[in-house]
């Protein structure tokens, strides 16, 4: 139990701290902006983005808040990594930017996994 706390926890924070922490720091930047820019999108939707990051690392760390909305959190993470693997894929063709971004859903899927075995050690305990 002790090594899937600590995975979950290693994994979770990387998570939080490229998705969260790094994204409110640097979001306003006009090295930012211009990435955004070059892959197609709209400012506003840079700042969307940073806003949703944000409150989904925060659903992850709290351990509090409910698991349904755990999952909401996975799936959106999920989907923001694949959606910028193949942006950065149809702007700038294959290259390490558009796998860059898989790294951080294997990580995530790691997360994940030990986020549910340590969910079924709860309630195999109760």
């Amino acid at each position: 139990m002790k090594k899937a706390k600590i995975i979950f926890w290693i994994t979770t924070t990387i998570i939080f701290l490229f998705e969260g922490v790094m994204p409110a720091l640097t979001s306003q930047t006009e090295l930012a902006k211009e990435g955004i820019k070059h892959l197609g999108y709209p400012e506003y939707f840079g700042n969307a983005l940073v806003v949703f990051k944000i409150l989904g690392v925060l659903v992850l760390v709290i351990p509090s808040i409910p698991k349904n909305v755990k999952e909401w959190a996975y799936a959106g993470f999920g989907f923001d990594f694949i959606f910028a693997s193949i942006s950065h894929a149809a702007v700038d063709g294959i290259n390490f930017q558009a796998f860059f971004p898989l790294i951080f859903l294997v990580i995530l899927a790691i997360s994940y996994v030990y986020y549910h075995k340590i969910e079924r050690y709860k309630n195999i305990a109760l």
